[in-house]
Order: structure tokens, then sequence, then C-alpha cells
């Protein structure tokens, strides 16, 4: 596909482990691409990418479609709007329900067909298990981060928008495999995040197996102001007043819901006009992509170190922290030097 001359566009929908070496032979080759989330699965890997797709010029899309949605923009309009007054923090969580425990397995022969080697790629050389293959790959920290960077990408994006922030300036977590302890998953079924900004904290809240997340939803934000909150997931928007001895301070705002065409459909047809006009600024760009598979990364080294971190945008200076900055790659792939 890569020496295939009339193949314009290259979709990367891979396990995460392998975006990075994807994408960047994809841009090397002159092609533009789309690219799944999580954008890395690493910080590393994502500076390199974002290094790529400037170096080749490359128009490149990444696959947090709630970018290009509607009402998601119109959430955001509101939220920088200031009629919420001083924001202290936003809720950011991720209940869901319909993610299984997942019983441990024992190895097994490679199912005929199977390229495992290849599957693998710069991974760690296992033995083929279940678990680690198809869609579970993403509870096992050799391919993937776990619900943190698989939904933490699409919602501490918007918190971050919403609040016109890119850095915290410290990042503390806590958690485990408290619901299924004895499953097969290496990431955790429960997590906090706290991520520390100048005047207000973002907070991230996650759990597999269990719907009951906050405001009644099972994901989505909660923009908590000192006039009201704005409550925010895929299904649409709303405001609820905040009220202080019986007094409301502001009017409600009733639940707006998804319209148009769907953020995924205008997530494409963004990226195809930005590939004709040559516009490297797409809905969800390399860099925006980049910026928050960093940030959920952020908070699963803080919850592996079990420290309060630092952050500068470069380094922890922490010796033990910054070992997850970059992944070692399996012989013979190595890391890309761009």
């Amino acid at each position: 596909m890569i020496d295939n001359k009339d193949v314009d566009v290259v979709i990367v929908g891979t396990p995460d482990h392998w975006h990075c070496l994807q994408m960047v032979a994809a841009c090397q080759a002159r092609k533009d691409v789309y690219c799944e989330k999580p954008l890395g699965n690493s910080i590393e890997e994502c500076n390199i990418m974002i290094r790529a797709a400037e170096k080749y010029n490359r128009v490149v899309q990444v696959g947090q479609w709630q970018r290009s949605d509607s009402h998601w923009q119109d959430a955001m309009q509101f939220v920088h709007s200031g009629q919420l007054g001083k924001i202290r923090t936003v809720r950011v969580f991720s209940y869901q329900g319909w993610c299984p425990s997942i019983p441990v397995q024992s190895d097994e022969a490679v199912p005929a067909g199977v390229d495992y080697d290849m599957w693998l790629g710069p991974a760690p050389k296992r033995p083929f298990n279940k678990n680690r293959f198809h869609f579970t790959f993403r509870w096992f920290w050799d391919y993937a981060g776990g619900l943190m960077t698989d939904w933490g990408v699409h919602l501490l994006d918007y918190a971050l928008y919403g609040m016109n922030v890119t850095a915290p300036e410290s990042i503390m977590a806590s958690g485990g495999k408290f619901g299924y302890p004895d499953d097969a998953c290496e990431t955790p079924d429960l997590l906090q995040t706290i991520y520390t900004f100048k005047d207000f904290t973002v907070m991230w809240d996650h759990a597999i197996g269990i719907d009951d997340g906050a405001y009644g939803r099972n994901h989505g934000l909660g923009f908590v102001g000192e006039n009201e909150t704005l409550v925010l997931d895929r299904g649409g928007w709303e405001v609820i007043p905040e009220k202080v001895n019986g007094v409301q301070r502001m009017e409600a705002v009733p639940l707006s819901q998804s319209y148009g065409e769907g953020g995924l459909n205008l997530h494409v047809k963004n990226h195809l006009e930005c590939i004709k006009t040559r516009n490297r600024n797409c809905n969800a760009s390399v860099e925006i992509g980049a910026h928050i598979a960093k940030f959920s990364q952020l908070g699963n080294i803080a919850y592996r170190t079990g420290k309060k971190l630092s952050w500068d945008g470069k380094s922890f200076h922490d010796s033990e922290a910054d070992k997850y900055l970059t992944k070692e790659y399996r012989a013979p792939w190595e890391l890309p030097r761009i």
C-alpha cells in the first residue's frame, strides 16, 4: 500500500502500539493520513508524529470525531461566553458498563491466517493469547493505555478546549483493579486522576462494568461554574443553575441534543476538504491529537508511579516517571527518527 502511487490517503486503524510506525511511513511516502485515536502510545511517539506531518507536509486528521460534532461546538461557545462564572473544576468521566471483565485464559497456538509476529510489531514478544488480541488489547500496557487513553482522548480533549489550557502544573492519580482484581486486565478498572492548573482542576474518573457516572450519564463533562454547571455528552448539552440558600443564580438552559449529519460524517468531510485545499489545520489535527494523547499519558504515568508529578511539557524531572516517556521497541523495529 505504501508503494502504491495510486493510494493518496492511508487510514491507520490498528492497535495503538502500531500507530506511530504506520503514520510516519505514510507521511514519508507523501500520503495523507487519517489516524485513529489515541494518536500515539507514548509521549515521544506523539512528538515524532507531529514532526513527521510537518516535515513531509501531510494533512493528518485524528479520529477524535467529536471535534466536528455541532452540539459539542455549541457547548464550547457557551463555556467561552463566561456565563458560567468562575469555573473551579471540570469533571470528566467515563463509566462503561458494557465493558466486561476479561477472564484469565491460557496461551494457545496462533490462529490460522494470523501473522502474529507482525501483529506484535514493536511490542514485546509474547505467546499468543486471545485476551491480548483484537479489541481487548486496550487493557494491556504493551499495546495501549486502558480507558484513560481510549475514552480520555475524546473527553479530556474538550476539558482543555473549554478551559483554553495546555499543560497542568501537577498530576496525581489513584485507582486500581478494584472491580475485577483477578481478571486478565493490566490497566485499572477504576481510576481517578486530578490535573491541577493555576486556579482550577480537571478531574478524570473512569470505571468499567458500571454505568452510573455523574449527572445521570455514563460519560461526559461537567464544567462547574459559580453560576451554573454545563453538562455535555454525546447526546447533547444542558446548563444546570447553581442555587444558594434557595436562590437560583442563573436561568437553566434545557437539553440541546445532537443534530445535523453527525460528528463522524462531518469529520471525514472536514478531512477530505482539508486534503483538497492542502490545509493542515484539520478539526482534529495531528497537533490536537498529540496534545491530548500526551495529556492522557500523564494520568497513566502518575498512576503507574503512584506519585504526584510536575510536568514542564518535556520532562517530569523524576527518573522513574521519565522512563515512561518512550516505549522500547522490539528489534528489528526502531522508533522513527524525524
